[in-house]
């Protein structure tokens, strides 16, 4: 038998489920907040709402870390509509600031790259927020690179970047 101590001192990266989707909008809202130079911008969607779909959706794979009986992080991924099966866009990954330099991140990443390389993707791609430096260097540590296929026009307020999936053999 697992003592209560011992599951709440363990750190678990799972799939995500429907009903934690409040949850997970409040850890995406602090997250969020942060590179942001006014706060988050006024908007008028349900994130709660959003995340649930996205978690339900059958093409689509939402994984969260949990430590300490709380969700710390989450990531969802999925074939972008209209590209090749080989590439996978990271849509959402955060990871709750009160937890940053932790080892959450870098563990949920690993999963994340794991279930791509599971999967048989080639190609990782995602777009970070430009006032978000702190990301940007994160996935730079990762390998993540500017995508040369879609580079940033005047006035984005997004960069897009690529990584090649570790262990992924191209053309196969």
């Amino acid at each position: 038998m697992i003592s209560e101590r011992r599951i709440s001192e363990s750190r678990v990266i799972r799939t995500a489920l429907a009903v934690e989707a409040e949850v997970i909008a409040e850890l995406h809202q602090r997250a969020r907040s942060t590179y942001y130079p006014d706060g988050v911008p006024r908007d008028d969607v349900d994130w709660a709402d959003a995340w649930r779909s996205s978690i339900e959706r059958p093409n689509a794979q939402v994984l969260c870390a949990v430590e300490h009986g709380a969700i710390v992080a989450v990531a969802s991924f999925r074939t972008p509509d209209g590209a090749p099966e080989e590439t996978v866009k990271l849509y959402q990954f955060h990871v709750d600031p009160d937890r940053w330099h932790s080892g959450i991140g870098t563990s949920l990443h690993a999963a994340c790259v794991e279930a791509w390389q599971a999967d048989g993707r080639r190609t990782a791609v995602l777009d970070v927020h430009v006032d978000n430096a702190r990301a940007q260097a994160f996935y730079a540590r990762r390998g993540w690179v500017p995508d040369p296929e879609n580079p940033p026009a005047e006035g984005d307020h997004h960069l897009f970047l690529r990584l090649a999936v570790p262990g992924a053999t191209p053309g196969e």
